[in-house]
């Protein structure tokens, strides 16, 4: 049975994005880009709202992103080759080569996909990730540290649960950046 993950980078005070969705503190350096990709390289399906699939496109043609690194450039490869599905119900089509698209998050067709695939499973961005921590299905979370304060915006997780976790791994990376891996106690 393949794992379901949330991986998520992170302001120090629990933020994935600002109030203005800017994403600008958060860009890794090579070498955080080169540990990004160790540990996306076994997964074969991510699974995405609208937003973060619509940003995430861009991997789709890297070449249009000037000054791109060997790591970012890697990254890219990965991403062009797993499978992606995305749940919105406003977006009228997919624009990405080894995507479906879903209208609704249905956390048993999800836990059919983790039961049936052979490589792990990734699930992006916090809304879709609560769902999915809500519903049962999120066996690791994996949170990359930023060294930046926020001050508000999105959270990482939702605010009205309370699910004990299991360290598994921790590493200090460049930059200040720090990576946790932990397990969902059952």
């Amino acid at each position: 049975m393949s794992k379901l993950i949330y991986f998520m980078g992170m302001s120090l005070d629990g933020f994935v994005a600002g109030e203005n969705d800017s994403l600008d503190w958060s860009a890794p350096d090579e070498e955080v880009s080169a540990f990004i990709n160790e540990l996306h390289r076994p997964i074969g399906t991510y699974l995405y709202g609208r937003k973060n699939y619509e940003t995430m496109t861009v991997w789709e043609t890297p070449e249009v992103i000037p000054g791109l690194s060997p790591a970012s450039m890697d990254f890219a490869q990965i991403w062009q080759t797993a499978n992606k599905v995305v749940y919105s119900r406003s977006l009228e089509t997919v624009s990405t080569p080894n995507t479906r698209l879903e209208r609704e998050f249905e956390p048993q067709v999800v836990n059919e996909l983790k039961a049936q695939l052979p490589h792990d499973i990734s699930v992006a961005g916090p809304h879709l990730a609560a769902q999915a921590i809500r519903a049962g299905l999120v066996d690791e979370i994996h949170l990359l540290v930023v060294p930046f304060i926020l001050g508000g915006g999105k959270p990482v997780l939702p605010r009205d649960i309370r699910i004990k976790l299991e360290l598994l791994d921790e590493r200090r990376l460049g930059n200040g950046w720090v990576y946790f891996r932990y397990r969902i106690h059952d």
